[in-house]
This record gives structure tokens, sequence and C-alpha cells, in this order.
């Protein structure tokens, strides 16, 4: 671990809320995970298991029907809202059936899952939510009202499809992160005309210019660019978690990526919510580039972790199972004085 990176560390752990005799449930963190189609139940499941792992107090997944039937044979822990809905299979030419507007309107399919978003602090959008028009345009909806509610949100997997199409639903919104892969964050620097802008300032920058110019032409969004070493960016301040991770690159280590994000992102609201004695070292600015540090530096250590464990085998249910011990490996417990010492 390089100094740098021990420095950063250290003001991440400032943000982790001790365990007090006095906190209430849903004090550390709600997160909400959307997505989850019929033929994608894994992704969501990783997403809000490894936040629940973390330590996030309730996790939520908010699916299809189908999807949750099987989500919840995975895990008692989970809440799963069967609110959202897949575009219905094309009716043969002599059928009189009309279809419910209630569950073929983006708008009305919205309509039930928005008072949900009243019972969480940070929202995750994508992982396993498919391509299919009706569910994007739910999620858009989502999005927007997520939004005005100044509610922040982890967009990745197919959601970034809809940043694809149309940026302005998350530009200029500093509550946004961004989780492309590779062949995601390509489509996305292309989409937003930025491929050559990074290329050229690559030559004066090194390996963090596409990263940062992909964030400043979404107006100071926080996005991730996972590789070899992460680099996180919101186009002014750059980190870069050069934490060692795993060789294995099977389907489904982004999910974990996602949850442990939104658990950090939680507990950056119990930080301004000061519900123990922070000494407010650290400046509202910066906690969402820490929480994101903090997501990524989990993630790579469960890669690590279950590498060394399963190699080659690896699958993405195996970083999961490291989510506690990658998170005592990296920041320890922290004092019941909430002072950020390691214990």
């Amino acid at each position: 671990m390089s100094p740098a990176t021990e420095e950063v560390i250290a003001r991440v752990r400032q943000m982790i809320p001790p365990l007090l005799d006095k906190f209430h449930k849903g004090q550390l963190g709600r997160v909400g995970v959307i997505g989850g189609s019929e033929d994608y139940t894994g992704a969501p499941y990783f997403s809000a298991m490894a936040s629940a792992r973390l330590g996030c107090d309730m996790s939520h997944v908010i699916c299809t029907p189908t999807a949750a039937a099987v989500i919840k044979t995975y895990s008692p822990n989970l809440m799963v809202h069967p609110l959202m809905r897949s575009s219905p299979p094309s009716a043969p030419a002599n059928s009189t059936s009309n279809p419910n507007p209630a569950d073929t309107d983006a708008r009305q399919v919205a309509a039930r899952i928005v008072p949900l978003l009243d019972r969480l602090h940070v929202l995750v959008i994508g992982p396993g939510l498919g391509r299919d028009p009706l569910m994007q345009e739910t999620c858009a909806h989502v999005i927007r009202a997520a939004r005005d509610r100044g509610m922040p949100m982890v967009l990745d997997a197919d959601a970034l499809q809809l940043v694809q199409r149309d940026p302005d639903l998350v530009r200029g919104y500093g509550l946004a992160v961004l989780t492309p892969n590779v062949v995601e964050f390509g489509r996305l620097t292309r989409a937003l005309g930025v491929e050559e802008q990074a290329a050229a300032a690559g030559e004066r920058a090194g390996e963090t210019a596409r990263v940062e110019a992909l964030a400043r032409a979404l107006g100071g969004v926080m996005v991730v660019q996972k590789g070899p070493r992460d680099h996180l960016s919101d186009g002014r301040v750059t980190l870069t978690v050069d934490l060692e991770g795993g060789r294995k690159r099977s389907g489904g280590q982004g999910d974990t990526l996602t949850g442990s994000i939104a658990t950090f992102l939680g507990w950056r609201k119990a930080y301004l919510d000061g519900i123990w004695e922070t000494g407010g070292r650290l400046k509202e600015e910066e906690l969402v580039g820490l929480a994101v540090f903090g997501g990524s530096a989990i993630t790579r250590e469960c890669s690590r972790l279950a590498f060394a464990k399963k190699g080659r085998s690896l699958q993405a249910s195996d970083l999961t199972e490291e989510v506690h011990t990658a998170f005592l490996n990296i920041f320890g417990e922290v004092g019941e004085d909430g002072s950020g010492a390691r214990l």
C-alpha cells in the first residue's frame, strides 16, 4: 500500500461510524438496489448483500415479480420489493386483451417506487436491470425523483445506458457515482464526445486523463475507471486506489463495488447528521470521493482474498463472503469515541 493510499484510508476511516449503544436501526444506512429482471437475479443480490455485509442497517432490492421470487430464496436478510415491471410480450393480432397501464406505463410503475425513496438513504441503480425499454424508462423517472430529493446514487451496468442516451439525467449532480466497466467506459466517452479530448490530454496528464475528462463532461459526477488500479474523479479531484486485487475477472465482481460504495455513502449521511462525535475533521465536499475510495478499496481486498482461496474458480459469491474480513484488514474497527482510531 502506497503512503498516498494510507493517507486517504485514514481519512475514510474517520467517516465510518463506531458501534454505539445509543444508535437505532436505520441510522447506519438504508440502501436500495434497483434492478433484477427475469434473466438477471444474481447482480442485485450481490450488490445488496455486499452493502449489508459491510454494515448498512437495511438493504432493499426493488425488482420485477419474477426476479423477486428468486431473490427471496437467496437470503432472508434482504427486503425485496416486486415493484418493477418489464415490457409485456407482444399480443397476437387477434387478441382483445388490454394490458393494465399500471404495469405498462413507466410513470405509473415509477409512481409505486418513488414513495419508497423516503425510506432510503442511497440508491444503487442498474445491477441486473437489463435493457428492457419499460424498465429503463422507469429507472429514468426514479433517478429524477431521487435527484430532486438530494439522494446519493450509484449507477452501474445497464443503468449507464440511460446516461449514454440522456447525460442530463445526472449531469451536474455531485451525488451521482458511475462505475462503468471498460466497455461501458468507452461507450460513455464516445457518447459524451470526450474520447479525442481525453486522448489529447492523456499525453500530458497520463492514465487519469480519460476519467477526468468524462467527469468534467458530466459536470462533476464521480466516475470510477476500473483497472489494474482504480481511478476515481469528479473532474476536480482525482484519487487512485492501488491496493492489490485478484487476477480472476468473473462476472458480478462489480456488484460488490456498487454495494460497498452505497454503504459508505450511507455512512456519509450518518457523519453529516452528527450521530456520533466526529470532530468535524472532514469537509462535506470530500465525503463522496472518500466513500467511493472506501468502496473500491474493500472490493479490491475482497477480490485479493477470494482469489487467494479460489484461484481460477473464483465467482462473485466468493467476494461476498470476504467483505467483513476485507473491512477489518483495511480499516480495523473504529474506536467507540468516534476518533477514527484503528483497533
